[in-house]
Formats: C-alpha cells, structure tokens, sequence
C-alpha cells in the first residue's frame, strides 16, 4: 500500500482529491490535514509516500511546510494559484494541480508518482514538467484561470515584478522573473532579445538598424520590438545568420 496524507484548508477541496483518490485501491489514505502544523504532525507519525500539499494555508504555507522536514515525501501540490508552479518544481515536486483540476488531470498526477515509484520516473517526470513550462502558460484574468499555448504568444515584454505576455487576443499580465521565464521556454522557439524583451521566433518578419549596435525587430502584428548588441548576437546564432 502507498501511505497517503491529504494537507488543505479547503474541506471541498480536500473532499475532491480524496473522491479521486478512490479510485486507485493501491493508495492508503491515513490522514486529512486543514493546516501545515496538522500536516507535520501527520508526517512525522505515519511518515507518507505521498502528500497532496496545498500552498496557500493557514498559519504556515506548503513550501514552510516542506522546509521543516529533513527528509519530505513525494509531493503533489494541490491549490489555486499559478505563480508557484515554477517554485514547486524547484521542490521536486511531483506535479502541481491547479485548482479546480479535473479527474483526468489528477490521473495524469497519479501517473508520474507511479512512473517515480517504478525506478524510471525521474527522467519522465522531468520531460512532463519541461513539456508543461514549454508549451503553456498559465494566468489569472480577474476570477478566472486562462491557458495560453506559448506558440499564440507574439513576444514577452518585462513590466516590473510582472510579464507582459502579447498575444493576437490580447495582453496578459503574470508575476514572474524574466530569468525563470527564458530558463522555462524552449530557445529553439523563443529568444531574449533585449533584458525586457523575449520574442517568438516564427513572429519575425524583418531585423533593421535602429541605433549604434543596436536593432529593432518587426514582428508580423506589426510590433517593433528592440533589440540589444547582445540580444543581436543572440538572434544571428539561431537563426544562422
């Protein structure tokens, strides 16, 4: 049996991944926690497998949580907002379910545990996440949670703690570094071209002089986009000019 805690402040939510849980008769579920003290409590007596750990909580937070525990068990994070995602891989998180997530989303969830457990996990675990970081993003508009594919992305533009991210459909704002984005993209598609600015590389329609060493990039929407003496070097490499 795999020993199983579930740690949420959320009683519906908790009920969700318990109701999901159920359906795999290999897993134990021994505890159910409404706070991170609770949830270490609970994992330094029945010492888990695996814990679905919500970030947001009351008194301490997940990650608090996990740094209090010289050896934590596999993690699956379980909660409502995006901005950790890239912290919870950090953590060598399992996965990282944004709520409200789906039974087959759990499933896959389920899956790379499993994968982990088998001996072979690690390497799949890590080509899932890349894959995740690559080909999506996601953001809050207002109540709302939005998916956007990264190949709809024109450029990305840096608005101080903030990512501008322009699209065809609009202009959507997320909290994270311009660093930790360019680290999370796949540099055969996109490029920083500037300190502020990270570009789709198949949005590009023409490269001119703009000042000394520097350039501008036109984009097919139109957009002028700056480009650094480094930014330019950059570009030449990849596309083999």
């Amino acid at each position: 049996m795999i020993k199983t805690l579930i740690i949420d402040d959320e009683p519906l939510a908790a009920s969700i991944v318990q109701e999901f849980l159920a359906n795999y008769p290999q897993f134990e579920l021994l505890d159910v926690c409404q706070n991170g003290f609770q949830g270490l409590k609970s994992i330094q007596e029945h010492e888990p497998d695996l814990i679905f750990l919500d970030v947001q909580m009351p008194k301490i937070t997940g990650f608090e949580m996990l740094e209090l525990l010289d050896e934590p068990p596999a993690v699956i994070f379980t909660t409502a907002f995006d901005q950790y995602a890239l912290k919870a891989f950090d953590a060598m998180a399992i996965d990282y379910l944004l709520k409200p997530f789906s039974q087959v989303r759990f499933a896959q969830a389920i899956e790379k545990f499993l994968a982990q457990q088998a001996g072979n996990g690690e390497s799949v675990q890590k080509l899932n996440e890349m894959a995740e970081k690559r080909n999506r993003l996601v953001v809050r508009v207002k109540n709302e949670i939005k998916i956007i594919p990264t190949h709809e992305v024109t450029f990305f533009e840096a608005e101080d703690d903030y990512i501008a991210i322009h699209t065809p459909s609009g202009k959507y704002l997320k909290k994270m570094t311009m660093k930790s984005l360019e680290e999370a993209l796949d540099p055969a598609k996109f490029v920083r071209v500037h300190r502020s600015y990270l570009i789709n590389l198949n949005e590009i329609t023409k490269i001119e002089p703009y000042e000394r060493d520097n350039y501008l990039v036109l984009l097919r929407g139109g957009e002028k986009v700056p480009v650094s003496k480094t930014g330019y070097a950059r570009l030449r490499q990849v596309l083999g000019l």
